[in-house]
């Protein structure tokens, strides 16, 4: 999936960030933020040290600390980046970072075939609001997967029609009495706390990061011994021979002389 999505994309720079557990500030605003979400598959665990391993071979960077959710480090990546005057790229299926999305920051969703970069227009295609208004739309809706409850009988629909019309949740909270339908508005008041809450909850946190050093993430070449020894190891036959083809191409050759043996390619 990496292999597939750098050959669209072509970055010149690449790290992979690692969920390192849940922010003690949302867990702290719900306690039972993500609480439902089973124990990792113990055929995924044994494989983690593997992935890390393949990472070390192909020269990618990669990210890990304690506390720090993927999503909050990779919104703090692509601010720094983009202040640095590069492009970004964010390779997940979560939606929340549909918040992220501007000129020089898009989405690839590793699981479209399309292999589409996303901009505003899909934003505002797939969910009818403006990339900066996707937090309060989320937090209108709440998100189950995350265990984060909405306001009950608002939907997607619902919640972009109040965004369209009021712009923002604070400003739907300024003129509640101009929502038309008596249980909604009744709804969204009973709700408020929540709402605001979940504001908090799903605002991806830029600070979690103080230090942006753009040549440590720069593509590297790969280790092609190293990753052969573990395709071997694997079992992972084209990729090795996907592998072993290319090394031919570069015409790696060893020559001997009096100075002992240099690699030469060309």
């Amino acid at each position: 999936m990496l292999g597939k999505m750098r050959a669209v994309v072509q970055p010149s720079h690449v790290i992979v960030v690692w969920d390192g557990g849940l922010s003690a500030e949302r867990r702290e605003a719900l306690p039972g933020y993500k609480a439902q979400r089973p124990e990792m598959p113990a055929d995924l665990g044994s494989q983690l040290d593997e992935i890390v391993s393949y990472l070390g071979g192909a020269n990618i960077a990669s990210y890990c600390a304690n506390g720090v959710e993927a999503d909050d480090y990779i919104a703090f990546l692509t601010g720094a980046a983009v202040k640095s005057g590069m492009q970004v790229v964010i390779a997940s299926a979560d939606k929340d970072f549909m918040q992220l999305v501007a000129p020089g920051i898009g989405l690839l969703n590793p699981n479209d075939k399309s292999e589409t970069i996303w901009t505003a227009e899909q934003v505002r295609g797939k969910t009818g609001v403006e990339p900066e208004q996707i937090g309060d739309w989320l937090s209108l809706l709440g998100d189950s997967v995350d265990n984060i409850p909405g306001v009950p009988g608002v939907g997607p629909k619902t919640a972009t029609d109040l965004l369209k019309q009021f712009g923002s949740v604070e400003e739907l909270y300024q003129r509640l009495g101009e929502v038309k339908s008596e249980r909604i508005r009744g709804a969204l008041k009973a709700a408020e706390a929540d709402v605001r809450r979940n504001q908090l909850l799903v605002r991806l946190k830029t600070e979690v990061g103080n230090e942006f050093l753009a040549d440590s993430l720069a593509v590297k070449p790969a280790d092609a011994g190293r990753l052969m020894e573990l395709y071997r190891r694997w079992g992972f036959r084209s990729m090795l021979e996907e592998l072993e083809s290319a090394e031919k191409m570069a015409g790696r050759v060893r020559v001997s002389g009096q100075s002992g043996q240099q690699e030469l390619n060309w």
